[in-house]
């Protein structure tokens, strides 16, 4: 994304990059905000996130996390570039339970070739959160 596109270029961009994520809309993650250099995402709990003892399975949370920094990383890239995601880790530091999780990624370094950026997933019940994961991710950015 050029990086003079106004806000609601960028919130346009996003949104449409998470309708044609096919993994994305299975898992049910739903475009919050965006801006140049941040994202925001969620989704509502449902028991398909569920690992066996009844908390949200890190597959969920990390998709979660990955996608919503892929996301803000995009925000800084000029007319042409893609990021993919070239590597990440994520801490998982609570069992996540309640009625909704929430990302919020924010790119940290961007750069020419790879932009680091961050992600911080949190667990809602009804007015409560607690931050249940933290993700680092290098995005690489590459060529379309």
């Amino acid at each position: 994304m050029d990086s003079t596109a106004s806000t609601s270029d960028l919130q346009a961009m996003v949104r449409q990059a998470f309708a044609r994520a096919a993994f994305v809309q299975d898992v049910g993650i739903e475009f919050v905000a965006a801006g140049t250099g941040w994202c925001e995402a969620g989704f509502k709990i449902e028991p398909r996130h569920l690992q066996h003892t009844g908390v949200v399975h890190a597959g969920a949370i990390s998709t979660l996390a990955d996608h919503c920094a892929g996301a803000a990383g995009q925000t800084q890239c000029q007319a042409g570039e893609w990021v993919l995601t070239a590597e990440f880790k994520i801490n998982l530091l609570r069992p996540a339970q309640g009625d909704r999780l929430s990302c919020r990624a924010q790119v940290l370094k961007p750069g020419r070739s790879f932009h680091v950026v961050e992600a911080e997933v949190f667990a809602h019940q009804g007015e409560q959160r607690s931050l249940v994961a933290k993700l680092n991710a290098t995005m690489a950015v590459v060529q379309r």
